[in-house]
Parts: C-alpha cells; sequence; structure tokens
C-alpha cells in the first residue's frame, strides 16, 4: 500500500530536479524575489532587484533609521519663488539636478525646522538628516522602482557655501536641508551613492 505513493514521491522529486537542472543550464530560471517594505511602509512586499533601470522622476523619499518618509516635487523652473512655494508639499528635486536611474546626482532639497509648533509639517521634512551615518540606507522612489543609495558622508555646509558638488559620472544622491532657496543659512548636506534599484 505505502510502495505507491513513495515511489510517486521519489519520481517527482526525480522529475523535479531534472526539470530545475534543465532550467538552470538554458538560464531559464527566475529572477530572486526578496522582501522590502511597501511604498506605504506598513508592511512586506515582494519585490525584484531589476538590471536594467529606469530614467524618472522621484516622487518619494524614505530613510527609516531617522523616520523620513516625504513626498518629493519635480517643479520645471529654477526660479526661487517656484522652488519655495514646492517645499511647502515637501521635498523637492532641483531642476537641473539628474533624474533616478540616470548618471549624475538627483538633489532634493527640503526643509528643517526644530520649533516646537509648526502648522505645516513640511517645515520639518528633512529634521534629523544630520543623524544618518555613512553605511546607511536612503531609498528614492519612482512611481513604480525603489532606488536603493548607502549614505558616504553627513556634513554641516558653511553659510558662505553656495554652491552642493554634483558628480556627473557616476549616480549619487544629495541631501540638502534649507530654510530657503534664496538664504545663505547653514544647511546639512548628506551624500550617498547609488547601490540597487528594485522593481515594486
Amino acid at each position: 500500500m505505502t510502495a505507491r505513493p513513495i515511489a510517486f514521491s521519489l519520481t517527482f522529486v526525480a522529475l523535479f530536479a531534472l526539470s530545475f537542472a534543465f532550467m538552470s543550464a538554458v538560464d531559464a530560471l527566475p529572477d530572486p524575489v526578496g522582501s522590502v517594505g511597501t511604498s506605504n511602509g506598513t508592511g512586506p512586499s515582494q519585490v525584484i532587484q531589476i538590471s536594467n533601470v529606469e530614467i524618472a522622476a522621484p516622487v518619494r523619499v524614505a530613510a527609516k533609521k531617522i523616520g523620513l518618509d516625504v513626498s518629493v516635487s519635480n517643479p520645471a523652473d529654477t526660479n526661487i519663488d517656484v522652488l519655495n512655494e514646492a517645499l511647502l508639499d515637501g521635498a523637492v528635486r532641483y531642476p537641473t539636478s539628474a533624474l533616478l536611474g540616470a548618471e549624475g546626482t538627483v538633489l532634493l532639497f527640503g526643509h528643517s525646522s526644530h520649533l516646537p509648533i509648526v502648522r505645516n509639517q513640511n517645515f520639518k521634512a528633512f529634521n534629523n538628516i544630520e543623524k544618518l551615518k555613512a553605511g546607511d540606507t536612503v531609498s528614492v522612489y519612482s512611481g513604480t522602482t525603489e532606488y536603493r543609495y548607502a549614505v558616504t558622508s553627513v556634513r554641516l555646509a558653511n553659510a558662505e557655501e553656495d554652491v552642493v558638488q554634483l558628480p556627473s559620472n557616476g549616480k549619487y544622491l544629495a541631501l540638502v536641508t534649507c530654510d530657503n532657496f534664496g538664504t545663505k543659512s547653514d544647511r546639512y548636506v548628506v551624500e550617498a551613492e547609488f547601490v540597487a534599484a528594485y522593481a515594486l
């Protein structure tokens, strides 16, 4: 009675092993699947690491270690008033900086404020970015892909420093706090390098 189920099981295992070996030999196995947080951070979801990265505008930036999770807008104009208005809705990608997946540096600005009470929470969008450390992960999202970056440096920029270096050979991310695009107040600058992209 038990011989038939055992024989069936052995046959099934043997066929499975042969099929797996054949698919491996012809490079027909599916890509590995991992698990990361969903776009709203409420639980795990299945993602696949991708090699052919799309070129896209960022819509969200997150750094779990410091509780950062804000939307990103992409104004087309470099006019200071336009950029300051956009900062009221979250972080802003500087219009002439790189897009996600492209060579260059994605430059994201965000307000930071340590006032105990603010009406618009976006004035605290980049609070605590100075607490990031080398190796920490920052994720920037398009509508379909997570772009993961590893922090390489965190520094307080001098009030007289007008320019953040934007390397164009490679894929980088820069997060910059600011009170206003037109002021020279001290600001924190976080620099990070691209690690991998994951399809959502």
